[in-house]
């Protein structure tokens, strides 16, 4: 399909992390944007093909064209834990309330509960996700029948899962569709064996993927992971090999020193989760610290059971300003780098590097921003009014892969709401 945006305002990655908006028009060929400018100089875009004709050219009334954001570290289908299992701290949260319904969990549930939170994604201009859950194959295959970009890394641990699981399902998610990809990881240090520990190093390596995995959430987490084994989480699983092709923590709220240091000579990211390390209490992220390091950040929402709103203008308003308040400096942490972090941070982070911005020969994966509003006037300085003042209001459209999954609050994923909402509902009802 073949799309012609004009009239737009166009949101563009410039240096050093910092976005600069032309006026004109954005072309889609297909899966791929094949040009943005004024308009006046696209003699040469289809030098050599046919010329292009539009299935659909959208007035774009001077609107925001900007790249999805990329919700870098979530658990999708907990969608059916939303509200459910609240004001608690984390390992009570875990052990008496999250883990005893997910062990009800079919392959089957996993499947709707995943789109019933895609939906939401779209909502909030989200163009991809990574996400970690049980049941990776019932996941991307929800994904690729919606049309959605999914990054899958595996939450094994001592109650279920093997290396030798996950690596098929490695291997079964990334060649699934051109949508799903999969990255080797586990749950956390403090629900996984040694022995697991250690497969998943030696997959890493056999596979050469990055590895992901809860780290340093609460102080508890650190201190009785150095109780274990006289290491924290990052140095332990640092000492394992884990990180030799590079990955990341989720979380990353209580770092020491070495920990700092290992990220930044791995090259790993910080995806950092405030809303719901605010809920669970857990603590604030030194997201100075790592920028003021160069450690690469990403932002992710959480799951809908521990934050509960997939909304990631929240997560960039959150992690703004409880890095001034930890640091009580308020010239920390511009909103540029934010808007980074919760587009070509996360990006990279999942390896989709196809997707971080809006630029000729990236994939279309394009959200239309609703500036005709009154949260984004006056346009002093729009990147600032996204982070500050934006909210899920102002998506009026999310494109994925060139096609449009959801414009002016109807959706195109080949489901009736109504049908995912029923479907959901009736998965909570029937456990006991």
């Amino acid at each position: 399909m073949n799309t012609r945006f004009y009239n737009a305002k166009i949101l563009k990655l410039a240096e050093n992390h910092k976005f600069e908006i032309i006026e004109g028009e954005l072309w889609v060929k297909g899966n791929t944007i094949c040009y943005i400018g004024d308009g006046k100089d696209v003699d040469g875009v289809c030098k050599g093909e046919e010329i292009l004709i539009w299935d659909r050219e959208i007035d774009v009334a001077g609107n925001l064209l900007m790249p999805g954001f990329k919700n870098a570290h979530t658990h999708t289908a907990m969608t059916f834990l939303r509200s459910y299992a609240d004001d608690l701290p984390l390992h009570d949260w875990l052990n008496k309330q999250v883990f005893p319904k997910e062990g009800q969990l079919t392959g089957d549930d996993v499947y709707w509960l995943n789109i019933l939170g895609i939906m939401e994604y779209l909502t909030s201009g989200i163009t991809s996700n990574f996400d970690m859950y049980m049941y990776s194959k019932m996941g991307a295959q929800s994904s690729a029948k919606v049309g959605f970009r999914t990054v899958q890394t595996s939450g094994l641990n001592n109650f279920g899962g093997t290396p030798e699981t996950m690596e098929e399902e490695y291997h079964f998610v990334n060649e699934l569709s051109d949508l799903t990809s999969f990255l080797v990881g586990f749950h956390a240090e403090y629900t996984t064996s040694m022995e697991l520990m250690e497969g998943v190093a030696k997959l890493a390596q056999k596979v050469k993927s990055p590895a992901w995995v809860h780290n340093s959430e609460t102080k508890s987490e650190v201190e009785d992971c150095k109780k274990r084994w006289g290491m924290t989480p990052t140095q332990l699983t640092d000492s394992l090999g884990m990180y030799e092709y590079g990955g990341g923590g989720y979380h990353c709220v209580w770092f020491e020193e070495p920990d700092f240091e290992i990220f930044k000579k791995r090259g790993m990211t910080a995806v950092t989760n405030p809303a719901s390390n605010l809920k669970l209490a857990s603590g604030i992220c030194p997201t100075k610290r790592f920028v003021d390091e160069g450690i690469a950040m990403a932002i992710g929402t959480d799951g809908p059971a521990s934050n509960n709103c997939l909304d990631m203008f929240r997560e960039m308003f959150l992690t703004s300003t409880l890095a001034k308040v930890r640091e009580m400096d308020a010239e920390c942490v511009c909103a540029d780098e934010i808007l980074y972090m919760a587009t070509a941070g996360g990006a990279h982070a999942m390896c989709l590097d196809d997707c971080d911005s809006l630029a000729v020969g990236k994939k279309a994966d394009i959200v239309m921003i609703d500036l005709k509003q009154p949260n984004m006037q006056p346009e002093n300085n729009i990147v600032k009014n996204l982070v500050y003042s934006g909210s899920k209001q102002n998506v009026k459209m999310t494109m994925i892969n060139g096609k449009v999954l959801y414009e002016d609050n109807r959706f195109d994923i080949g489901f009736d709401p109504n049908e995912i909402y029923t479907k959901a509902n009736a998965i909570i009802r029937r456990m006991h």
